[in-house]
């Protein structure tokens, strides 16, 4: 059974920083993190393919993905936020054709 908890979401001040978490009940091929905004559609934000990262432009340069394979662990650091950043940010974990997700965490960045 798949298994994402995400935490570490919070209200923060534009330009601050945040570090997400995502505890996972193993260790796959493909995992990242998504974001849906409110009115929005759930937008990709980074994700782990093997060793290869990507990032949404939106996010490159201000986000890092990483992971703790030994922990079944997924972090997304979050440097420089900004309001447009503001979201409910979801883990996920794609296994074949299927997309597990977590509950959610949500990220204000508001003053």
């Amino acid at each position: 059974q798949v298994q994402l908890v995400e935490s570490g979401g919070s209200l923060v001040q534009p330009g601050g920083s945040l570090r997400l978490s995502c505890a996972a009940s193993g260790s796959w091929f493909t995992m990242g993190w998504y974001r849906q905004a409110p009115g929005k559609q759930r937008e990709l934000v980074a994700t782990f393919t093997r060793d290869t990262t990507s990032y949404a432009s939106s996010v490159k340069g201000r986000f890092t993905i990483s992971r703790d394979n030994a922990k079944n662990m997924v972090y997304l650091q979050m440097n420089s936020l900004k309001p447009e950043d503001t979201a409910v940010y979801y883990c996920n974990a794609r296994i074949g054709a299927t997309m597990y997700w977590g509950q959610g965490t949500q990220v204000t960045v508001s003053s």
